[in-house]
């Protein structure tokens, strides 16, 4: 039997109502599969009385803070429990940037656990008991490890590159390019743990047989991590009506058959 539960699709950004144990108080999460490891806010879990881990160094785009790790806590989605180590890190700049409150993100570990189905139509999220594909549906390599999802992109019929399947990354897709230069044309405000100026420019991407044409697309400095050339974001992946992200199968299955969601916002990271 499957878990499936709702999610609200603003701001860029997947949002779900995580239920803490010894706790009434319901949490809003973002759902972020391009966190590394799940993410508590450091003030929420100071109010929940979580004890403190060894601080740790946290890496963003363009940004970094400091965390601590692991921090215990016991917490359901729907029927399913999550991870229950945490990082904790202050996530008020996010917050701002994403006009409402993140108490945590659910990481790439919640993702290594199950088969996440996203139906960016109906706004539900289910996890199955295993990978579906149906005809017409585009099925992409993953590559996994070291707490990423790496799915290929090609950009402006170049070559093939790999990028982080990134569900908290609001904006369409995020590049490292390194021989395009800086343009002059209007800048994006990118989330990660604060908001961060980005320039942008205009591509085409191509995830397997289908081709976007016109995509604002957000200009990296430098890589985050090796191997990976950028940002897949939800604001390129909600142009599909489901998005399967499967680790234990590594693959990515982007489905077409009905209408893509909109975002009610402009994107932000």
């Amino acid at each position: 039997m499957t878990d499936a539960f709702p999610f609200q699709f603003r701001e860029g950004m997947i949002w779900v109502e995580v239920q803490p144990a010894h706790s009434s108080n319901v949490l809003h999460f973002i759902v972020d599969s391009g966190a590394q490891v799940s993410v508590i806010n450091l003030r929420v879990a100071r109010q929940l009385r979580v004890t403190d881990g060894v601080p740790a160094v946290v890496r963003g785009v363009k940004s970094g803070a400091v965390g601590y790790w692991p921090e215990y806590l016991k917490a359901h989605l729907g029927k399913t429990a999550l991870p229950t180590d945490y990082l904790a890190v202050n996530l008020d700049e996010l917050s701002q940037a994403c006009h409402g409150d993140v108490d945590g993100l659910i990481g790439e570990d919640f993702f290594q656990q199950h088969v996440v189905r996203i139906d960016f139509t109906a706004r539900e999220i289910r996890l199955l008991p295993s990978v579906t594909a149906e005809a017409g549906d585009i099925v992409l390599p993953m590559k996994t490890g070291g707490g990423r999802l790496r799915a290929p992109v090609t950009i402006n019929s170049g070559k093939m590159q790999w990028f982080r399947v990134d569900t908290g990354c609001a904006s369409p897709l995020q590049w490292v390019d390194q021989g395009t230069p800086p343009p002059f044309g209007p800048r994006q405000i990118a989330v990660g743990l604060s908001q961060v100026s980005m320039p942008l420019i205009q591509t085409s991407i191509r995830l397997g047989s289908i081709e976007f044409k016109d995509v604002q697309t957000g200009l990296q400095e430098n890589r985050l991590f090796a191997g990976e050339d950028g940002l897949l974001g939800s604001g390129l992946m909600s142009r599909f009506s489901v998005v399967t992200i499967a680790s234990s199968a590594r693959c990515l299955i982007l489905q077409t058959n009905s209408q893509p969601a909109s975002s009610a916002s402009s994107p932000k990271r």
